[in-house]
């Protein structure tokens, strides 16, 4: 699966080159920016749950459906870190479980974008793909360390298919450069069963706000 994720993103590249070398209203961009991530959902624990940041980047095709730019389909393949920071105590304090939990994913929106003289509009559905989990995790007891995360993860018992959505508005300019802020939400449970995480995580799904620069080449 993951080969197959890989390859779409470079036939999304190799397509998005051609077309835009042969089309009007075809315009390949690229983008990056920061992303804010959490856990959603039915938490066991949830107060222990902190924002993380991350990236994002990649690339993106906006297809003109009307000659006047107002509407436009723009399908996009990203590098997307999401994930957790977490900051829990037990025990008066003697016991204390930190540290951050980071998901790589590949994300592929299909945006319906809006535009209205530089600002715009955007929703649609998205596809991600979970290449893998990287737990950094540090336990103590007393203040001494007494377990500590276990680096990359098992994702056996993740779903690494996630079904989601995107929405969000921004300011593009006439030479195609775009600020734009996104809200990217899950349909998908993150957590298989309740055998991962000891269950904390059986009804979580990935929350993650986007504040992207990017910018998208002139058509012919």
């Amino acid at each position: 699966m993951k080969k197959t994720v890989c390859a779409l993103a470079f036939a999304l590249a190799a397509v998005a080159v051609t077309s835009t070398a042969q089309a009007q209203g075809v315009r390949l961009g690229i983008k990056g920016g920061a992303n804010l991530s959490n856990l959603s959902g039915d938490l066991t624990n949830d107060d222990g749950y902190d924002n993380k940041v991350g990236f994002h980047g990649g690339l993106m095709l906006n297809v003109g459906l009307l000659d006047d730019g107002f509407l436009s389909l723009q399908p996009e393949v990203l590098f997307s870190q999401k994930g957790f920071d977490y900051n829990d105590s037990y025990a008066f304090g003697v016991y204390k479980n930190t540290g951050s939990v980071t998901y790589n994913y590949i994300d592929v929106p299909v945006l319906l974008k809006l535009k209205a003289g530089g600002l715009f509009f955007e929703a649609g559905p998205q596809y991600s793909y979970l290449l893998k989990v990287k737990d950094e995790s540090t336990q103590t007891l007393n203040g001494n360390v007494i377990a500590r995360g276990s680096g990359e993860a098992d994702l056996d018992n993740v779903n690494r298919n996630e079904i989601g959505y995107a929405a969000g508005l921004g300011f593009q300019s006439d030479i195609g450069v775009l600020l734009g802020l996104r809200y990217n939400g899950s349909f998908t449970d993150f957590a298989k069963n309740n055998s991962y995480r000891n269950g904390e995580l059986s009804n979580a799904r990935n929350s993650v706000f986007q504040l992207s620069l990017g910018y998208l080449i002139p058509s012919k």
